[in-house]
C-alpha cells in the first residue's frame, strides 16, 4: 500500500535531520533500517532475539524498540534494508531504546519487500579472535559449502527459488585474525558486539578481499560468541560500496551444520521466522520450516551435518519466487471444488502451489490464510513428517508473520503432529466459519481440494483470480 500522503507531508520534509536531533523532541528522522535476529544454539534454554536499528549515512546507530515498530509499520519485515522516516517519542528512552509512532518507506514507494532475484554473491570470512588459535574447519569447507552441489547451499536457494535466486559467484577467505580477544567483543554475561565484530572482521579481511562483488557476507568465528547465531542486515560501506549487506554470524555450530546457516542467510534476504500455533513464545517448534526449526524431520550429511528444509510459500511469495499463474487468491464468499494443489517444492508446476484466502472487512489486508502441499520428495524434502496440506495463518503485524496451524487440542509442542497435517478425507474449519478446507484425493505431486470461504451455501462460487 501505498505510503498515506499526510504522513508523507509529515515525515518527508524532515528526512535529512540526523539522529542527533531526535533528542530534543518528538521529530521525524530519517536513516536506513537494520533487522536481526539471534537464534540459540540446539537445546539451549535462550529466547530468540530480534534488534531493530535505525542507521544514518554517518553510520550511527539507533536502536527502536522492535514491539511499537511492528506496531507501527504493520509490516516491519518489508522494510528491512530500505530507507525509512520514523517518528519517535522524545527522549530519554527506557533502555536506550527509542519508541516509534510511525515508520514508513522514506521513498514513498509500496511497503514491500524487496525481491531477491538472479545471482546473490556471499563472501565468507573466517575470523579468530587473538587469543583463541583454534582453526574449527579448514577454507576448503566454507567453499564447497556455497556450491552448487547436491546439498550445498548453492544448490539449495536454486531449488527453494525455482531457480530465481543463486548465490552462484561466492567465495571464502581466512582464517584472520581479529585484534582483540573474545572478551573484547563478548563481554563476560552480555551480548555480542555485532558491529565490533563486523567492522573488525571485514578490516581484517580487507587486504585480501574486494567487497565490490558481492551482496552478502557471513563473518564465522572460531569461538562461541553470545550463545547465539545471528543474521539480518548490516549496514557499512566497504570497497566504495555503502548499503545494507546481507550478514551472518556464526559461532561453530552454527557452520558445522547447514541447516542453521541457511536459516541465518534467510534472515539475511530479510526473511522473518516462522511459527506454528501452539501460542507460545518459542517460534522453533515449526519443523515444516527452515525459518522456524532447522533441525527436527532434516536429513544429514556426514560432512555438513543438518541439512536445510524448504521455507514455507509464504516466505518465497515475499523474496518473488512464487510465479503469478501458481498464486491462486480468494477474493470473495462462496465454494469452489476440485482444486489441484501441487506440493511447494516442484519446481515446474502446472498448478496452484499457493493459495491466499482473504479475510473479510475489517481485518486488515495483511491478515489472510495460505494453503500449501508439502510432500516427503527430493533431498532437503525427504524426512518430512509426512505428505500433506499445510494452512498458514498470516498477520504482517504479529513476531512471526506465518503460523502454520494445528488442529489439535491443544496443539502440539512441535508441529510434525498428525494435527498441523491435512490429509485426504480431512478438513478443517477457521474460527467464525470464514474458511472451510476439505483434502478430497492426492495426485502423483499433490492433492485436490474443496474450498469454501465465509458461511455461504456450498453451491455459492466464489470470486478468484490469479496474480
Amino acid at each position: 500500500m501505498p505510503m498515506p500522503m499526510p504522513m508523507m507531508r509529515r515525515l518527508l520534509p524532515a528526512l535529512l535531520l540526523p539522529l542527533a536531533c531526535v533528542a530534543a523532541a518528538q521529530t521525524p528522522v530519517q536513516g536506513t533500517l537494520e533487522l536481526r535476529w539471534g537464534d540459540p544454539a540446539p537445546g539451549a534454554v535462550l529466547p530468540a532475539r530480534f534488534e531493530a536499528s535505525l542507521v544514518a549515512a554517518d553510520g550511527r546507530r539507533l536502536g527502536l524498540e522492535t514491539g511499537r515498530a511492528r506496531r507501527a509499520a504493520r509490516d516491519l519485515y518489508a522494510l528491512a534494508g530500505r530507507p525509512v522516516a520514523a517518528s519517535l517519542e522524545p527522549a530519554p528512552w527506557i533502555g536506550g531504546l527509542a519508541p516509534v509512532d510511525a515508520l514508513v518507506p522514506a521513498d514513498a514507494s509500496a511497503a514491500a519487500p524487496a525481491a531477491v532475484i538472479g545471482a546473490q554473491p556471499w563472501v565468507t570470512l573466517l575470523c579468530k579472535f587473538a587469543d583463541i588459535s583454534a582453526e574449527p574447519k579448514a577454507l576448503p569447507y566454507f567453499g564447497t559449502m556455497l556450491s552448487n552441489s547436491t546439498g550445498r547451499l548453492d544448490h539449495y536457494w536454486r531449488e527453494v527459488s525455482y531457480g530465481k535466486a543463486n548465490v552462484a559467484g561466492s567465495s571464502a577467505y581466512g582464517w584472520f585474525t581479529l585484534p582483540q580477544p573474545r572478551a573484547y567483543y563478548v563481554p563476560a554475561g552480555g551480548s555480542a558486539d555485532l558491529t565490533k565484530l563486523f567492522n573488525d572482521c571485514t578490516a581484517a579481511a580487507n587486504a585480501t578481499v574486494n567487497f565490490a562483488p558481492f551482496v552478502g557476507i557471513n563473518t564465522m568465528y572460531n569461538g562461541d560468541l553470545d550463545g547465539y547465531a545471528w543474521g539480518g542486515g548490516h549496514y557499512a560501506t566497504l570497497d566504495g560500496v555503502s548499503r545494507v549487506w546481507y550478514t551472518t554470524w556464526e559461532p561453530p555450530w552454527g557452520y558445522a551444520n547447514e541447516a542453521p546457516l541457511a536459516h541465518e542467510m534467510g534472515h539475511g534476504f530479510g526473511l522473518p521466522h516462522a511459527n506454528n500455533s501452539d501460542g507460545d513464545s518459542d517460534p522453533y517448534d515449526n519443523p515444516w520450516d527452515v525459518m522456524s526449526d532447522a533441525w527436527h524431520n532434516a536429513v544429514s550429511d556426514t560432512t555438513y551435518g543438518t541439512q536445510p528444509k524448504h521455507i514455507n510459500t509464504y516466505s518465497r511469495d515475499r523474496l518473488g519466487w512464487v510465479d503469478a499463474a501458481r498464486k491462486w487468491v480468494v477474493r470473495g464468499d462462496g465454494t469452489q471444488r476440485g482444486i489441484v494443489l501441487d506440493r511447494a517444492s516442484l519446481a515446474a508446476s502446472a498448478n496452484a502451489q499457493m493459495i491466499v484466502v482473504t479475510l473479510p472487512s475489517p481485518e486488515p489486508a495483511g491478515h489472510y490464510y495460505v494453503i500449501e502441499a508439502r510432500k516427503r520428495s527430493g533431498y532437503y524434502e525427504a524426512n518430512l513428517a509426512g505428505d500433506a496440506v499445510i494452512v498458514h495463518e498470516v498477520n504482517s503485524a504479529w513476531s512471526e508473520p506465518s503460523r502454520s496451524i494445528d488442529a489439535d487440542v491443544p496443539p502440539a509442542n512441535v508441529s510434525n503432529n498428525a494435527g498441523s497435517m491435512f490429509v485426504v478425507g480431512e478438513s478443517w474449519t477457521a474460527p467464525g466459519n470464514l474458511l472451510k478446507l476439505s483434502v478430497t484425493a492426492a495426485t502423483a505431486d499433490g492433492f485436490v481440494l474443496n474450498l469454501r470461504r465465509g458461511n455461504v451455501p456450498d453451491d455459492t462460487i466464489f470470486r478468484h483470480g490469479y496474480e
